[in-house]
């Protein structure tokens, strides 16, 4: 059910500011702002036509008879007809002046008048219901408000543009066109025919496989791109995690002092490197210690390089004996150990302070070691490029469909089980009955990406998620 009451919220960001923007939408939402709004040129709003912008005043009306009624604010108002305005329904925009006080007294008068404060999402959720937006581009609205980085903003304008949706469309349709085909057939049962073509279905199935694996993969890439790379700086005390730190931010954020063991939390920041943002973990330092305080940040220390996706082990290159050397070798086998799947970038700080034949000694014992100065910031943007060398931005550069969404993923799995179900039936020489129940359950899964199939838990969940006013 579309609801048909006239919603009210505010559209910026709370607070005082130069100007914020209230938002009505619903049938009487122009009726509404018409009791409230007085133009200046004595425009009746309510026969202004859609897509324009009039200068008044917002006065309440509700004052005693004979008196004038009280003036809010000079303001713009805008007016969006339906279905032509983002939530397919009528939509007025009030631009005032920023002042809190302000906001409230017009949004209060909006709700005397008879419009209700809106939900979280609900404007967006209405776009949804309308047929503006289908579910995973109304999605992509919120992942846009969330973009802070240009590889996050990339991806949720090509979903918001309904790249990922159309993709999925199409392959439904392919589904939805053969699935009459195999239904038809059990209508003919008796007669033992074959309205789809085996061949050509067998191929529709192998396609639709390839493009959901495609899709599925993209998602580790998309996941870490929405939410950023943590990375984990680790290494014995005093080695310089702190100041390399500061040294990628370029601000102070980390204390520093040439005593072991400084810090004794971590300390997490974040950068962008050529559009992708990483979350920068400084630890303590990694040693036998009685200290209680400091021994809990060395544990915190191994709980970060658990959820890190990306690890950074810090040496000062100054101390690297030989000695110290075999010694660190076999705490890097002890971490490639522990966490396989996790990239080890092996760093020598201070490097500026080595002679060659140091230098020379420690790249023949640890490979694959880059060397740098935090201090004076050298070698911080060869750091960079090892870092950017993790991400697999092929996919992003080629404008493909990138999976960022948790609830996509897990639907274009079960769409794939099912499908991979269908394509064993048919190999199988199942019968049509059979293979119809596992096709109607990957059309399941398809609509539920794009709204075809939706029930209001599911939407709950997910326009929860919005902030009030969009």
């Amino acid at each position: 059910m579309i609801p048909q009451e006239t919603i009210v919220a505010l559209a910026t960001p709370s607070g005082a500011g130069a100007i914020a923007i209230i938002r009505l939408s619903g049938k009487d939402a122009i009726a509404i702002a018409a009791e409230v709004f007085q133009s200046v040129s004595g425009k009746d709003i309510t026969k202004q036509k859609t897509h324009t912008i009039h200068l008044g005043h917002i006065v309440d009306p509700s004052t005693s008879s004979g008196q004038v009624g009280k003036v809010y604010d000079q303001v713009l108002l805008s007016i969006f007809k339906g279905p032509n305005s983002y939530t397919g329904e009528n939509v007025i925009e009030i631009s005032c002046h920023g002042s809190t006080f302000i906001q409230q007294q017009i949004i209060q008068l909006l709700l005397r008048r008879g419009a209700k404060m809106a939900q979280a999402g609900e404007f967006t959720l209405r776009a949804f219901l309308n047929g503006k937006l289908d579910l995973s581009q109304a999605e992509a609205v919120a992942d846009l408000i969330a973009s802070d980085n240009e590889a996050s903003h990339q991806i949720a304008m090509q979903q918001m543009r309904g790249g990922f949706s159309n993709e999925i469309a199409k392959l439904r349709e392919e589904l939805l066109n053969f699935a009459s085909l195999i239904e038809l057939e059990l209508d003919f049962a008796e007669e033992d025919v074959e309205f789809a073509d085996r061949t050509q279905f067998h191929e529709l199935l192998e396609r639709i496989e390839f493009v959901l694996k495609r899709l599925i993969d993209s998602f580790a890439v998309g996941n870490v791109i929405k939410n950023g790379i943590p990375v984990a700086i680790v290494g014995e005390p005093n080695v310089g995690k702190s100041t390399l730190l500061n040294a990628l931010l370029n601000e102070e954020r980390a204390i520093v002092s040439d005593i072991a063991g400084t810090t004794r939390d971590t300390i997490e920041d974040e950068l962008v490197i050529d559009g992708i943002g990483f979350r920068f973990i400084d630890t303590a330092g990694i040693r036998e210690t009685k200290d209680v305080v400091e021994s809990i940040g060395i544990q915190k220390t191994f709980e970060k390089i658990e959820q890190a996706q990306v690890v950074l082990y810090l040496v000062d290159s100054v101390q690297c004996s030989e000695s110290s050397l075999n010694r660190l070798k076999i705490e890097i086998e002890k971490i490639k150990n522990k966490f396989p799947l996790k990239p080890l970038v092996v760093v020598a700080n201070k490097s500026d302070l080595l002679l060659a034949e140091q230098k020379n000694n420690i790249q023949a014992t640890i490979d694959n070691i880059l060397f740098l100065s935090a201090k004076q910031k050298e070698g911080i943007d060869e750091l960079k490029n090892t870092l950017l060398s993790f991400v697999n931005t092929g996919a992003l550069r080629n404008n493909e469909t990138i999976v960022t969404n948790t609830r996509h993923y897990d639907s274009l799995l079960k769409a794939l089980e099912e499908v991979q179900k269908v394509k064993w039936g048919l190999d199988s020489g199942l019968s049509s009955d059979l293979m119809a129940i596992d096709i109607r359950s990957a059309l399941h899964y398809f609509g539920e990406i794009t709204g075809e199939v939706t029930n209001d838990e599911l939407l709950g969940n997910i326009f929860a998620n919005f902030c009030i006013g969009k």
